[in-house]
């Protein structure tokens, strides 16, 4: 966490054994931190199947602390010994589960876990940074239309596609690609071969600070993602930031994209392009619908995702724990 949202509650730095493996990290001053703090609840932010949550849940029952755990995995997969054993124990000691999407909540239920889940996002979103910093200029006919994706340049994001639908839309149309990744050059070869490589600009990765503005810059963001056997998309979180800065979101049907959307944006059949072409011309023939989206993006962040509402949803948990 960054020192400068520490105030409210005290920050404890302490050591990680095994930093940098996910599975069998954990910080062995926990016992000592939980004597000393004495804690009624125990918010373990690791998945359920992980040593570090084994051992914060070990030591929460110990010191007669209620704990919870927070999921973000959304595709069912049986593991090994010791790891099952740990996920079991978790399961049938904690008092609740976060689960940052609804499939994650459903791999919860059919792994055997019985107890409550709140489907909460991780982290909200800070809307006096997301936000537009002044009015969008109308657009005149033929003015450029650009489409942006921010993010990796990765095959499971399905960038593919929006290359493919860049060549069936009008010339005035262009797709910016913020981020690095190695579809890169894949995705200049496929411009190239469409006819379409004047219209498409790389600009790399960029840092945090911009991206605001650069969402800013875009006529509408996509999200083209692809389900893959081993992933599905989680949640999307370019989705809720360009929706904050009135920029109208066109996401597939992978994983939480359409209940991140809601009805804010357009959602198109994952790996379609002809539905991800006409979900394009939507924005493009109706100014009216654009202008809705754009408001409508900006409330859904502001009544679901800021960092308000997550920590309100959050601590609405910690009182049912305790009731």
């Amino acid at each position: 966490l960054e020192r400068l949202y520490t105030s409210g509650y005290q920050m404890i730095v302490t050591p990680m054994r095994l930093n940098g493996n996910f599975h069998l990290h954990y910080y062995p001053r926990l016992g000592k931190i939980m004597r000393s703090v004495r804690p009624e609840i125990v918010h373990i932010d690791e998945e359920p199947y992980n040593l570090a949550t084994f051992h914060a849940m070990w030591l929460a029952n110990k010191h007669k602390a209620k704990a919870l755990f927070f999921t973000w995995q959304n595709l069912y997969r049986d593991y090994p010994p010791p790891f099952r054993y740990m996920e079991l124990y978790n399961y049938r000691h904690a008092s609740a589960a976060l689960a940052g999407n609804r499939d994650a909540a459903e791999v919860l239920k059919r792994k055997g876990y019985t107890g409550p889940i709140s489907i909460i996002p991780q982290f909200g979103f800070d809307t006096n940074i997301y936000q537009r910093t002044e009015p969008r200029k109308p657009r005149a006919p033929g003015d450029p239309f650009t489409l942006g994706f921010i993010g990796r340049l990765k095959d499971n994001k399905g960038l593919d596609l929006l290359i493919e639908a860049l060549a069936e839309l009008p010339e005035y149309c262009r797709v910016v690609f913020i981020g690095n990744g190695p579809m890169k050059e894949q995705l200049a070869q496929q411009a190239t071969r469409l006819n379409v490589a004047q219209r498409v600009i790389f600009k790399g990765g960029l840092p945090t600070y911009e991206i605001p503005g650069e969402m800013q810059q875009l006529d509408a963001l996509v999200l083209p993602s692809v389900t893959r056997p081993n992933w599905i998309e989680q949640f999307g979180r370019v989705l809720p930031e360009a929706m904050a800065c009135e920029t109208p979101v066109i996401g597939s049907s992978s994983g939480e994209i359409p209940h991140v959307i809601g009805d804010a944006g357009l959602v198109f059949q994952e790996g379609n392009v002809q539905e991800l072409t006409a979900r394009i011309h939507q924005l493009l023939d109706d100014p009216q619908l654009y202008t809705q989206l754009a408001t409508k993006g900006r409330q859904r962040v502001l009544d679901n995702f800021t960092q308000e509402q997550i920590a309100r949803q959050t601590y609405k948990v910690y009182q049912q724990m305790l009731s």
